[in-house]
């Protein structure tokens, strides 16, 4: 995304912008990493299994302003406190408040990540850098591999470096549809999938009033993706055998 222009119609309307970067994690935009609140009031990241890093489930927000830090930590504690300063001055059964008292000052969530999930995600936050030059040289050996045949391949605007957490390509060929090379890569063992089926053509979003139609671009592009394996633990064996697959299911 153009984040700068986004943020500066934001400054002009005067609305707050909270970035998904579920897939982002590492990447960066105008030289400065994703998450680092220039452009965005939050930047909400995903620690789901399949992410670069993980915490066996969950994430985390980012923000620069204190007083939204200060707000999301309420809210995933069930909106309790134990922080004088966010008290209410309010009727209570208490006498004088022990070092036991504590306020629900907001209907909040039980949103805690556990020590031990911590543990696990700060563990591979110190090996970012090196998941994300290993998932760079591999997408770059698949760009050299893949170049000549009937896809079109992920590419990065000047100014981004993606933290490739997927390497989606898009099948142009005459002779085969993506859903048959889908099939012939899963009939070879490769775990590829596509990501995603637009959201709008999701039931719950067409009871809101979408349609199948409505944004023909990521239709036409969701009817061509398929993504294909590429994680930090990939050997160059492995790789190899993923490049041949995909070069004989296109003959």
């Amino acid at each position: 995304c153009d984040m700068k222009a986004i943020y500066e119609l934001s400054q002009r309307y005067g609305f707050a912008i909270i970035e998904d970067a579920a897939h982002a994690i590492g990447a960066q935009y105008q030289g400065q990493p994703i998450g680092n609140g220039q452009y965005s009031d939050i930047t909400v990241f995903s620690f789901h299994p399949v992410k670069i890093i993980t915490t066996a489930e969950g994430g985390v927000a980012t923000t620069n302003q204190p007083g939204l830090a200060e707000k999301m930590q309420l809210l995933r504690s069930h909106g309790v406190t134990r922080e004088p300063h966010l008290m209410k001055d309010c009727p209570s059964v208490d006498s004088e408040r022990g070092a036991w008292f504590y306020q629900q000052v907001d209907l909040g969530f039980n949103y805690r990540m556990t020590e031990l999930q911590a543990a696990l995600g700060l563990s591979q936050l110190n090996r970012l850098k090196e998941f994300i030059d290993k998932r760079h040289q591999l997408a770059e050996t698949y760009h050299q591999a893949l170049q000549d045949c009937p896809l079109i391949l992920p590419f990065q605007v000047e100014g981004r470096r993606s933290s490739y957490h997927l390497f989606p390509i898009q099948v142009v060929s005459s002779r085969i549809s993506r859903h048959e090379l889908f099939d012939r890569l899963r009939a070879k063992g490769l775990g590829v999938n596509v990501h995603y089926i637009p959201v709008h053509t999701q039931p719950y979003y067409q009871a809101c009033g979408f349609s199948v139609g409505d944004f023909p671009v990521a239709e036409a592009y969701y009817q061509k993706a398929i993504s294909i394996p590429l994680h930090q633990g990939m050997t160059l064996a492995d790789q190899t055998t993923v490049i041949e697959a995909i070069k004989e299911s296109l003959l």
